[in-house]
């Protein structure tokens, strides 16, 4: 497995499935679909910068080759991925 992959930017992605409305199931990343096997955490950041209000909702998921942490724009209604680990 290799260390944490921080993204120089965090990259858009898709959700194309969610549990219970709210927990992502499914993801599109490069082109690749993921499946969640598991939510390992999930937490909210609301705090104000520079450019206004921050809210988000953030989710440590394991995939079957991957461990990311997602989170979504609550002010966009936008998804992306932050961080990786393992294998891309």
């Amino acid at each position: 497995m290799n260390p944490v992959a921080l993204l120089k930017h965090n990259e858009p992605i898709r959700v194309t499935a969610k549990d219970h409305g709210y927990f992502p199931k499914s993801f599109l990343w490069r082109g690749r679909r993921h499946t969640v096997s598991a939510v390992e955490q999930c937490w909210t950041v609301a705090r104000r910068d520079w450019m206004g209000r921050v809210e988000r909702h953030c989710f440590r998921v394991r995939t079957g080759e991957s461990t990311f942490v997602l989170y979504n724009d609550l002010a966009r209604n936008a998804w992306y991925v932050e961080r990786v680990v393992g294998d891309q």
